[in-house]
C-alpha cells in the first residue's frame, strides 16, 4: 500500500506547481469534518435554522471558530480550484489521453459551486435569504421549464421551510455523495494516466527522468496543507464570519449581494433584461462552459507550451480577465452609487448590532405547550387552522412566536381578556392598521375558535 501511494513516478521531478490538488483534497476533508459538527446543532426549518446558527455562533464553545473555518474553507476551495485549473490549462496537462481526467475536474468545479450555493442559504439570515431568492429567480428565465425548475428548487412558489430542507439535503447528502464519487474517479484517472510533467515533456511518452512522489512532493504538499490550516485559523480567529438578523421576506428594501465568487455572474446578469435575457443567462454561459468542458477534444495538438498555444491560452485568459473585471465592476458600482452604498452600510451595521446582541432563544417550550393545549381543546384546535388559513402566521410566526413584521402573540391572554382580543380583531387600533393588520371577515363561531386559540398561546 505504501508503494502504491508514495512511489508514483513524477516526470521531471517534484514541483510546487503540483501542490494545488492535494490542497483541494485537504480542504474538502476539512469541509466534511466541520460540516458534520455544525450539522449536530442545525435544524433545517425556516423557524429554527437562524436560531440554531445563532446558537452555534454565540454560545457553543468554539462554535464561531468552527463555522468560520467552514465558511472560509468554501472560499478557499474556489480559489484553489481556479489555481488548479489554471495550472493544468497552462501546462497543457489535459493532453495525452487525459480527456476524462479534465472533464471530471470540470464536473467537480460545478459541484463545488453547487455546494457553495446550497450552503449559503442555510443560516437563513437576511443576506442569505435575499441572495438565494435572486439566484433561484434566475432559473425561471429558462424557456418552457424555468418555472418548474424554480418550484423544484424552492419546494413551491415561495421560499420557506421546504426550501431550507431541500437545500440542506442537497448540501449534506446529494452533492457530497457526487463529490466523493467524482473525487474518487478523478484520483483514479490521474493515477491511471500518470502526471503529465513539465510543459516541455511529451504527455504520451514521458522522456524526462522521474522522481518518486515521496519524499519531496509529499513534503511540499504537507507544507502547503499546514499553511492552509494556519491561514484558515487566522481568518476564522481574527475575522469571524458574521450572522445577520433573521430573514424577513416582507423587507422589500433589502439589497441582496452574493459572496465574492458569485459577484461576476451577478454583475453579468445586470446587462441582460427583457427578451435578450435568455442570451445572457443561458446561451452564452452554456457556450463558454461547453467549450471549456470539451477543450481536450478541441485542442488535439501535442504542443503543451503556452506560447505555442496562443488561441487556447488567449481564450482562457480572456475568460479569467472577464470574470475579474465583472467582479470589480460589481463592487465599484456599489461604491459609487451613494444610495446603494448607504443602504449596504446600514445592512452591515444591522449585522454588527445583531452579532453584539445576546443570544435570544426561541419560545419553543411555550409554542409546544400551546400546541398541546390546542390539541386538548377542540375549539382551539379549530382556531389554529383558522390562524393559518388567514395567513396570520405569515407576520406573527408559526405558533405566534412573532417576527420582525409583527409582535409575538404568546402570552396575549395575560394582557387582554377574550372579549378584548375579539374587539382588537374586529376593530384594530390605528397602529395595528398601519402595520398591515387586516380585519378578518369571520363567522361568529370562527371568531370564537380563533380567540380560543390565541388564548391558548401561553
Amino acid at each position: 500500500m505504501l508503494h502504491e501511494a508514495l512511489d508514483e513516478p513524477i516526470p521531471g521531478g517534484a514541483r510546487l506547481a503540483y501542490i494545488f490538488g492535494s490542497g483541494l483534497l485537504f480542504l474538502f476533508i476539512s469541509q466534511v469534518v466541520t460540516g458534520v459538527f455544525l450539522a449536530m446543532y442545525y435544524v433545517p426549518s425556516a423557524d429554527h435554522a437562524h436560531t440554531t446558527v445563532a446558537y452555534i455562533t454565540k454560545l457553543v464553545t468554539s462554535g464561531s471558530l468552527l463555522r468560520s473555518i467552514h465558511a472560509y474553507g468554501a472560499s478557499g476551495i474556489i480559489v484553489l480550484v481556479l489555481l488548479h485549473i489554471g495550472q493544468t490549462f497552462l501546462y497543457g496537462s489535459y493532453k495525452g489521453k487525459r480527456e476524462l481526467l479534465w472533464m471530471s475536474g470540470c464536473v467537480l468545479l460545478l459541484l463545488m459551486l453547487g455546494m457553495a450555493f446550497t450552503g449559503y442559504l442555510l443560516p437563513w439570515d437576511q443576506k442569505a435569504y435575499f441572495a438565494t431568492a435572486v439566484g433561484t429567480n434566475i432559473a425561471s428565465e429558462v424557456p418552457f421549464i424555468g418555472g418548474w425548475i424554480k418550484r423544484l428548487i424552492r419546494g413551491g412558489d415561495e421560499m420557506g421551510t421546504l426550501t431550507v430542507s431541500r437545500f440542506f439535503v442537497a448540501h449534506v447528502f446529494l452533492l457530497p455523495a457526487l463529490l466523493f464519487a467524482f473525487i474518487g474517479s478523478h484520483v483514479f484517472l490521474f493515477r491511471k494516466a500518470g502526471p503529465a510533467g513539465p510543459i516541455d515533456e511529451d504527455s504520451l511518452t514521458p522522456k524526462k527522468p522521474t522522481e518518486p512522489f515521496y519524499p519531496r512532493q509529499v513534503v511540499m504538499d504537507v507544507g502547503f496543507t499546514l499553511l492552509l490550516i494556519l491561514g484558515l485559523w487566522l481568518f476564522a480567529h481574527f475575522h469571524p464570519i458574521e450572522l445577520g438578523p433573521e430573514a424577513n421576506p416582507s423587507d422589500t428594501q433589502y439589497l441582496p449581494r452574493p459572496e465574492w465568487y458569485y459577484r461576476a455572474p451577478f454583475q453579468w446578469l445586470r446587462y441582460w433584461a427583457g427578451p435578450t435575457a435568455i442570451i445572457g443567462i443561458l446561451v452564452i454561459p452554456t457556450l463558454i462552459g461547453g467549450l471549456f468542458f470539451f477543450t481536450p477534444l478541441l485542442d488535439r495538438s501535442p504542443e503543451r507550451r503556452p506560447w505555442r498555444r496562443p488561441l487556447a491560452v488567449g481564450a482562457f485568459a480572456g475568460v479569467l480577465v472577464g470574470l475579474f473585471t465583472l467582479t470589480m465592476l460589481s463592487y465599484h458600482d456599489d461604491a459609487v452609487n451613494l444610495s446603494v452604498a448607504t443602504k449596504l452600510l446600514q445592512q452591515d451595521q444591522a449585522t454588527e448590532e445583531y452579532m453584539l446582541a445576546p443570544f435570544q432563544p426561541e419560545s419553543s417550550a411555550g409554542t409546544l405547550a400551546a400546541a398541546n393545549v390546542a390539541l386538548a381543546n377542540p375549539l382551539a384546535a379549530k382556531g389554529k387552522g383558522i390562524f393559518e388559513q388567514q395567513s396570520c402566521n405569515a407576520c406573527h410566526g408559526d405558533g405566534g412566536t412573532g417576527t420582525a413584521a409583527a409582535p409575538k402573540l404568546i402570552g396575549i391572554s395575560s394582557k387582554y381578556s377574550a372579549q378584548q382580543v375579539e374587539g382588537l380583531l374586529k376593530s384594530p387600533t390605528a397602529k395595528m392598521t398601519a402595520g398591515g393588520m387586516p380585519t378578518p371577515q369571520l363567522k361568529p363561531e370562527e371568531m370564537d375558535a380563533l380567540v380560543a386559540y390565541l388564548e391558548s398561546l401561553k
